[in-house]
This record gives structure tokens, sequence and C-alpha cells, in this order.
């Protein structure tokens, strides 16, 4: 059995105006579940493909308190394309942020919630990953996140050190899956998270123990409303398990 990442889990206090300014950025379609719930997908896209990972946002009334563990990187080709689309995505709302980054050749982001992200410099290893290059999370162990979430997907590690880890799914197509190290600790709820599914025929049940025979944890919610299953990996970041699709 194995569990692939499927999306990203965003809150936002307008899930509406923020999936405008995502799928706007990433050139993606728009679509709604249901009230406070605004789903972003590629045109043409079938769900669930490693292809991409999509994105949730959901409305939450809570406000943005820290810079968040998880964010986006998105690719470019050329650094001319780099300059173009930072400023697309300024006249979309988007603005510069300092997170103690210097002097890099990447331009960190804000979008208009405040969620960071960035935009990277052409770099070879991402030319084929589509408008995002990667999910990075912040980590205080990347061999040991990698490790776990090696064992809890069906996704390849690609580079491992003590400062970073990278993996990709299986199939070798879509974004990275990365883990920076960083001297900060996580403090509050993640405003942004990961959503993995098992394979259609997994038993959801039999899966949740296998991840927690990994090392997922317990976030210490009440779920008993809820259809799926939140998580937190080794480092206390919360996952949501969704049912088999």
């Amino acid at each position: 059995m194995a569990t692939r990442l499927v999306q990203i889990n965003m809150k936002a206090r307008d899930d509406s105006e923020l999936g405008r300014f995502w799928a706007e950025a990433l050139g993606w379609g728009v679509d709604s579940e249901g009230p406070g719930v605004t789903n972003l997908e590629p045109e043409g896209f079938t769900y669930p493909d490693p292809v991409a990972v999509c994105i949730d946002i959901v409305a939450r009334p809570e406000p943005k308190t820290v810079k968040n563990r998880v964010h986006l990187d998105l690719a470019t080709t050329s650094t001319a394309q780099q300059g173009e689309l930072v400023a697309r995505l300024k006249d979309l709302g988007a603005t510069l942020a300092d997170v103690g980054q210097g002097d890099v050749p990447w331009t960190v982001m804000a979008d208009p919630e405040g969620n960071e992200f960035c935009v990277l410099e052409p770099r070879p290893t991402y030319r084929d990953t589509g408008p995002i290059a990667a999910v990075v999370v912040d980590c205080t162990d990347p061999r040991g996140m990698a490790r776990f979430w090696a064992e809890a997907m069906d996704w390849t590690p690609h580079e491992v050190t003590d400062d970073r880890a990278a993996m990709r799914s299986a199939k070798g197509v879509g974004p990275y899956l990365e883990f920076l190290r960083t001297p900060d600790t996580k403090s509050v709820w993640n405003r942004v998270h990961l959503d993995v599914c098992p394979y259609p025929g997994d038993d959801l049940a039999a899966e949740e123990a296998r991840l927690r025979a990994l090392g997922a944890g317990d976030p210490g919610i009440e779920q008993s409303a809820i259809s799926w299953t939140v998580l937190a990996d080794p480092e206390g970041n919360e996952f949501c398990l969704l049912s088999p699709r």
C-alpha cells in the first residue's frame, strides 16, 4: 500500500478571491465543491494525476500570524520569463516579501493573503514540472522527513542531505516535494498543508494504521464531523488522508 500527494490545502479569509489569484498565477481552472471551498487544477486535468498537485482553498476566519511552513516554488524557463512572471504577479496583487533570504537569485513574494511563495530563477531540474516547481516544507530534519514521506507515499527521493531533501512521483512527472532545513520550529496550526490519498481499492483504515506505524501522529483535534482523517508528520505538520480515488 502507499499514498500519493494529490493536492495542497490552503486556508484563506476569502477563498474565492485567493482562488482567482492563484488560478491566474498558474493558468489553471477554477471550480468549487461548495460554499467556502475553491478548487484549482489545470484545464483538462483528470484528478488525481501526479502530473500536477492541485490546490484546494478553504475559507477560515483565523488570520495568518507567522511565516507558513509550507510554500510553493514557481518554475521559470529564463531570466526574462522570471522577471515577466514577477511583474505579472504584482499586477495580480502579490507583493515582494522578506523572510531573511538575503541576496538570492530567486524572488520571494506573498499572495494577497500574505502566503509566501518563491519565483525561481531558471533551473534545469524544474524544466518539465509545470508551473509549480516544488512544494516546499520547512523542517528541522530533512533526512528524517524524507525517510517518513518516502515510506508514506510512492514518491522517489532524488536528493537527501542534512540541509535539503527532494522527492518526486515515481512516474517522474509533476512538481517535487522538498524539505528544507530551517532554524525556526512549528508553533501554530499550518495554514497550508499536504493532502494525500490511497489508491483505489486500498483500505483507508489500514492505510491510516500504516502511516501511524511509520511515525504519523494525532494532531489532537475533533474529527467526528469530517469524512477524512487528519494526521501529523513526525515534525507535527498536519496532513489529511483522503478517501481512495
